[in-house]
């Protein structure tokens, strides 16, 4: 049954590429009318009032994100994230949630209030994907119904945590328990009494020959004793409350072998598992935070109270240009991440990985200079709390290194490439012989050039 909106002069869909409409199912068309009217009528007008009670408790949620959190559930529009292959799904390809994605970025915080916010979509994902049904009821059931929020602890301070076969924190596995003892980085803040549980992981074999099957993944409740949080991690000198970034020790934290997911020694399975999908949410929500910036770069062109020499900025040709070239960075980054959402339905996510890499490591570095661009138009306001582009570019930077800095993946993706050397050497190959025979048919004699084949 087709669906009753229409694409055709609508906001919603105006920037939806065509070869994206035609493959959106009337689910998807009415999903994304809903998230468009669900930001721009709940969630922007609404900015500066999440600011203001923020302000007066900065370790609690905002009053306003749980009434609103309360609307959208009843509205339907709750864990749109999850992949359509769940039986949890309510529905959605992750092409089709791209583009709910990019709308619900255009307010930071919009995707919480869907429960699509990270890393609430990785974790979600992660024990749809591997707990047991006993698991299910007890922590994957009650953060999609947004009764608490997660934290997903693997980075740490003491390692090169790019290279996860470094991940030390030790894990003492006996019959009935597992002891832990470590240190972590960026888990979100104790502070904040919503935070439930950490997805942890952790080296339970240390001796293991095979560097893949050292380490082990399980859930902590936060308030386990012997884990203690040390401070706040700030980020570009903001704490990013209420959910912030933790420090934490554990110190002979204990929980039960049941809390184990999938296994001992399957860390790396579920890792992958889940990282893929939460790299390109990041950049999808990424997107909608740089039209934001764009479209206060608009405002700034004309704006009646700011005409140096008695000209609207928008009509200096180097503004004129740099408007273009942000419309089409924005556009082109896209693609990118449409293209990998695609390559993910279509193929699955591991051999989607060069898609995912490819939105990892452009669309951060693209579209930070395009916030920056708008930060610039805006002159020494742009750097201010007077606008939120300060704070979009800081999240655009932050995602550089989220869930793996960028040139981990540029580095996989160059690897992977130069294993097909020798396929387009013997091509090259092919071509020299080739050539050769059609010198001898036109009677040439073959020029040979040093170094090339």
């Amino acid at each position: 049954m087709a669906s009753s909106i229409s694409m055709d002069d609508n906001p919603a869909f105006a920037r939806i590429p065509p070869w994206v409409k035609a493959k959106l199912r009337p689910i998807a068309i009415e999903k994304i009318q809903q998230v468009y009217d669900w930001i721009e009528t709940e969630c922007i007008p609404a900015e500066r009032i999440y600011k203001a009670q923020l302000k007066a408790d900065r370790w609690k949620t905002p009053a306003i994100i749980h009434e609103l959190r309360n609307k959208a559930k009843a509205q339907g529009l709750f864990n749109l994230f999850l992949p359509n292959h769940f039986e949890e799904s309510p529905g959605l390809t992750n092409l089709e949630y791209s583009c709910c994605a990019e709308i619900m970025g255009r307010v930071y915080w919009g995707a919480q209030t869907m429960n699509c916010h990270a890393p609430e979509t990785g974790n979600i994902e992660l024990l749809a994907k591997y707990c047991t049904p006993e698991q299910k009821k007890r922590w994957l059931f009650p953060l999609m119904n947004g009764d608490m929020s997660s934290a997903y602890s693997m980075t740490e301070p003491d390692v090169a945590s790019s290279d996860a076969t470094q991940i030390g924190i030790r894990m003492e596995i006996t019959d009935k328990e597992v002891i832990i003892n470590g240190r972590k980085l960026y888990g979100n803040c104790q502070y904040n009494d919503e935070m439930q549980l950490f997805i942890l992981m952790g080296c339970s074999d240390p001796t293991n020959p095979n560097p893949w099957n050292r380490h082990t993944t399980l859930v902590v409740p936060a308030r386990t004793p012997g884990l203690k949080q040390v401070r706040n991690l700030s980020i570009m000198g903001y704490d990013w409350a209420p959910e912030g970034h933790g420090e934490y020790i554990y110190e002979n934290v204990r929980v039960p072998i049941e809390n184990i997911i999938l296994g001992p020694g399957r860390a790396f399975e579920i890792a992958q598992g889940r990282l893929g999908p939460g790299r390109i949410h990041h950049c999808m929500r990424l997107i909608g935070q740089a039209e934001r910036a764009y479209e206060l770069a608009l405002v700034r062109c004309f704006e009646p109270r700011k005409k140096p020499r008695g000209k609207f900025i928008g009509e200096f040709d180097s503004n004129i240009e740099r408007i273009a070239d942000m419309r089409m960075t924005i556009d082109a980054m896209r693609q990118v991440v449409l293209n990998a959402a695609d390559t993910m339905d279509l193929q699955g996510n591991k051999a989607g990985r060069y898609a995912i890499a490819q939105s990892k490591i452009m669309v951060p570095n693209a579209l930070l200079k395009v916030i920056d661009e708008a930060m610039q138009m805006y002159g020494g306001q742009g750097l201010t709390q007077h606008t939120p582009l300060p704070e979009i570019w800081t999240y655009a930077r932050f995602v550089r290194v989220a869930d793996g800095p960028d040139s981990a993946h540029r580095h996989q993706v160059g690897r992977d490439q130069m294993k097909r050397a020798n396929e387009y050497r013997a091509r090259a190959e092919e071509y020299t012989k080739r050539y050769q025979e059609l010198c001898k048919k036109w009677r040439l004699e073959p020029e040979e050039f040093w170094g090339i084949v």
